[in-house]
């Protein structure tokens, strides 16, 4: 079920009126909120709420065994095979048919003809998103951070239907607590709830669909177009997957505000970052979160000396690609950004090795840096859109020899689109917030005329249906 859809829209209008009525009773409250995201998630494909269902009694049948056990080898073992048991399954429906081609190829360079087993079924929706939260849940109880919760608790944490099929990653310890809180409708910020999913929607509607007509194009056959249009089309699909992403989660956040729950923030205006460093501090942030914590961490962090700290920064973004989907240019793409990330902490270091004072702050180093970073981040965008290397290196080397060509892709409404979705990454935050407090100060009528006459705008300017959310293959 999409967002932007009428059937989203009557399914939250049963479901919102509802979920506040059994709100008083916990118990009841629960078993409806489960059901309802439940019916959600069926709506796509009703065998894989097997597989969510199994999801949450595995991972929760292990989380109270760590709890139990007491020696210390019996906590790790089951965490292994908690962790374990979650990676299969990612394995199983995302990786199998990856791995087995990958070795088939290996095998056939030195003669040995192979032909293992592929897969026809297709990835389950949002495996990879409840997933990392179920791995989440089992190691934070591990390390005593979180204590397990009853099976109707962790249902819904697991299966709460705004993060369900594209996030944010929750944490237990962001979520769950929110269920034990009382709830009174009349405190919930309607406006904000109300402006979050406008804005997704404009994001989405608008923004991504009207930049992906190029990306599209050019990337689907970058020799059929001009060297202009190709580096047009990077930048497009550099706003797209933002407008895109961003878009998702501004709907996720504002439906659930309405629903009585806050989730976490998950992009912070990503392309203003003057580093790598910054971009992953501000692009999909609950993602870097948990890479930097059940990942990164684990694997020994900054600990024990700089060669280690760069391995460890690369390892964690090679399975951050990874993660993103079965192919080698994902892979490719998260070692770009574990190879800059590695860069930029080797010229840190040895600044201060040297004893050389941090460069100085000025605005023009600021620009150039904010232009260096988007550029590096759109190179490394090239990889992970393309659907193969070969795909990809067309991309990049129409850009060398397509000049002085005809550009009739390139329109207004991309251009505007491209100007519009990194312009509005340089408005603060605070002017955001402050344009929100006053709008929600105005009679209710007023407000709602607004965001409907704002709702008829953004269904104007988009096109007929409405394509899958990029994420969700992921």
């Amino acid at each position: 079920m999409l967002f932007p859809t009428f059937t989203f829209a009557i399914f939250f209008i049963i479901v919102m009126p509802l979920s506040w009525l059994t709100m008083p009773h916990p118990a009841r409250w629960r078993l409806f909120i489960i059901a309802a995201s439940y019916v959600f998630y069926a709506w796509w494909d009703p065998r894989y709420v097997l597989l969510l269902a199994g999801s949450t009694l595995g991972n929760q049948a292990v989380a109270h065994a760590i709890h139990r056990a007491r020696s210390i080898p019996a906590r790790r073992l089951l965490l292994g095979l908690g962790v374990a048991g979650n990676v299969g399954v990612l394995a199983y429906f995302k990786y199998w048919n990856f791995a087995a081609t990958s070795g088939q190829n290996v095998l056939g360079t030195i003669g040995l003809h192979v032909s293992p087993p592929l897969l026809s079924t297709v990835i389950p929706v949002g495996v990879s998103f409840y997933t990392f939260m179920a791995i989440a849940y089992v190691v934070d109880v591990y390390r005593g951070d979180f204590a397990p919760v009853s099976l109707s608790r962790f249902a819904v944490f697991l299966s709460f239907f705004p993060h369900l099929v594209a996030g944010p990653i929750v944490r237990p310890a962001e979520l769950i607590p929110q269920f034990e809180r009382p709830r009174d409708p009349r405190t919930v910020d309607a406006t904000r709830g109300f402006a979050l999913i406008l804005g997704g929607l404009f994001l989405k509607v608008v923004l991504a669909t009207t930049c992906s007509t190029l990306a599209d194009a050019v990337f689907g056959s970058p020799r059929a177009h001009s060297a202009l249009e190709v580096l047009v089309g990077i930048y497009a699909y550099a706003v797209q997957i933002f407008s895109d992403f961003c878009g998702y989660t501004s709907i996720a956040i504002g439906v659930a505000v309405l629903l009585g729950f806050a989730l976490p923030q998950n992009f912070d205006n990503p392309y203003r970052a003057p580093s790598l460093q910054d971009f992953w501090r501000r692009w999909h942030m609950t993602l870097s979160r948990w890479l930097r914590d059940y990942v990164y961490i684990p694997l020994g962090g900054n600990r024990h000396g700089r060669g280690a700290t760069y391995r460890n920064l690369g390892l964690t973004m090679l399975i951050g690609g990874l993660w993103h989907g079965a192919a080698w240019t994902f892979v490719f793409w998260g070692g770009l950004h574990g190879a800059g990330l590695a860069g930029e902490r080797f010229r840190a270091d040895r600044r201060r090795r040297l004893g050389l004072a941090p460069p100085p702050d000025t605005p023009g180093r600021r620009a150039l840096s904010r232009l260096a970073t988007f550029h590096f981040v759109c190179l490394a965008w090239v990889f992970f859109r393309a659907d193969s290397f070969g795909n990809a290196g067309a991309v990049l080397a129409r850009l060398l020899t397509g000049w002085g060509r005809p550009s009739p892709g390139i329109t207004t409404g991309v251009i505007a689109a491209i100007a519009v979705g990194i312009g509005l990454q340089y408005i603060p935050w605070r002017a955001w917030a402050l344009a929100l407090a006053r709008f929600s100060r105005a009679p209710l009528v007023a407000q709602g005329a607004v965001l409907a006459l704002l709702l008829m705008a953004v269904n104007a300017m988009g096109p007929r249906g409405v394509a899958p959310f990029i994420y969700f293959k992921f």
